[in-house]
């Protein structure tokens, strides 16, 4: 896979007359739009769980389908990345997203679980493409040293889409069926779910024009030269050291694939607990839009992470969220009504900072081990498709009590802020130029 880019190389390709400017604009709506399409899922799920009678193990699958998407297809991707060249690849990973979503409108008019599968896989295998593609651009566009704020921005814009993506998907998708406007256990008939089923073809119908629209405008538009700063650190200077000597990658790895399975079991079994009689006695549709306050919450809590790890040990504030995030996960699990509600909105203020500063935690002093070792913990992502294991023990002891994996999660997140993320030794001052 593509690797972070050293700031050296960086260096030697901007150019200073260079505007970067409306090349970055363009890039952070690609990070709206996979962030957005990503989190359709979670009010797409309950649906498909009403039109096709699913169990929690069958609705959870379909996550899994979509993570497993990210394991396979990132290793092509970076193939065809250097093959046809990032500008290419963007154009491309769009069209697939697009081609993905017309298929989910063949799905919705047969209806067909099997096909709806295969079309979230194609979504997902483009989402892929763009992640490994534009993460990477972005660093080499613009100053080496504002390569952060500009990662902050993008990554601010995905938050906006995973922020509206609920509110959409609650709209047209829930908002318009049977099983999304009415009370939690109501049995569908067989003409009602068919015709629930055809209500996703006109949200996928406004995704597939916006991604086409989107490949046009990226394919005409002239964006800066990457040059040389995707070079790979020469082969000697890796045959030196041994990635695997390193602690706090060793256990980033794990926790990255593990941070993943808990948010993303979270976010998908949120709008099926919340609208339980004994939880808040919500539809479908009126819980997706509290799901906004949960990927809200997690917008509020980077920027506020952000500063505060300003002044404090990254390590001891990860430590703090991960504390937080297993109280509020054991309060969901023992407690009913608004409270349990509520305390599983809140989680995602607790899981803002967790990715990005596991990530960091996990390369840090790796040196010119760094490029290798990103890209192990990129991989890890595909850690979202065990969240079928979540939806196995909804089924066979409860769906509140699924949320104690969850809980047993956010205790790894602690072991290793406190002790698997200190670096073994410091390989920095070694980095090749």
């Amino acid at each position: 896979m593509p690797a972070p880019l050293s700031s050296s190389a960086t260096a030697a390709d901007h150019n200073p007359a260079t505007r970067y400017g409306p090349a970055l604009t363009l890039l952070a709506s690609l990070f709206f739009m996979w962030g957005f399409i990503t989190v359709i899922n979670n009010t797409l799920l309950p649906h498909l769980r009403s039109v096709f009678d699913l169990s929690y193990t069958q609705t959870t699958l379909i996550e899994s389908v979509w993570f497993i998407a990210y394991f396979f297809a990132s290793v092509p991707s970076a193939k065809l990345i250097e093959r046809v060249g990032y500008q290419k690849s963007l154009v491309i990973g769009l069209l697939v997203m697009a081609a993905g979503s017309l298929g989910m409108m063949l799905a919705a008019s047969l209806p067909s679980y099997g096909v709806t599968l295969a079309m979230l896989f194609i979504i997902a295998s483009g989402i892929t493409l763009l992640q490994v593609a534009a993460n990477p651009y972005v660093v080499v566009v613009g100053k080496p040293e504002t390569a952060s704020s500009r990662l902050n921005l993008v990554q601010a814009m995905n938050s906006a889409g995973t922020m509206l993506a609920p509110l959409f998907g609650a709209y047209l998708i829930l908002g318009r069926s049977k099983g999304g406007t009415s009370a939690a256990g109501t049995v569908l008939t067989e003409a009602e779910r068919i015709a629930d089923a055809q209500s996703v073809i006109l949200p996928y119908g406004i995704v597939a024009l916006v991604l086409v629209a989107l490949a046009i405008i990226i394919a005409r538009f002239p964006l800066p030269a990457m040059g040389s700063a995707t070079r790979r650190m020469a082969r000697e200077d890796r045959k030196k050291h041994s990635i695997w000597a390193h602690r706090n990658l060793v256990f980033g790895i794990p926790a990255i694939f593990i941070y993943v399975l808990a948010e993303i079991g979270v976010a998908n079994l949120f709008v099926n607990f919340v609208s339980q009689p004994d939880i808040a006695n919500l539809t479908h549709e009126q819980a997706g839009r509290y799901l906004t306050f949960l990927w809200g919450g997690m917008m509020v809590g980077r920027f506020a992470g952000s500063a505060i790890m300003q002044r404090f040990d990254a390590g001891k504030v990860l430590a703090a969220f991960a504390t937080g995030a297993f109280i509020v996960m054991i309060v969901t699990v023992l407690s009913d009504g608004p409270i349990a509600m509520w305390s599983l909105i809140l989680v995602g203020l607790f899981h803002s900072i967790m990715f990005p500063t596991i990530f960091a935690l996990g390369i840090r002093g790796l040196g010119p081990l760094t490029e290798e070792g990103s890209g192990l913990l990129v991989m890890a992502i595909a850690g979202g498709s065990l969240v079928v294991v979540q939806g196995w023990l909804a089924d066979n002891y409860g769906l509140q009590n699924s949320f104690l994996l969850t809980a047993v999660c956010e205790l790894y997140i602690l072991f290793y802020a406190l002790w698997g993320s200190r670096p073994t030794r410091d390989l920095t001052n070694q980095q090749a130029s």
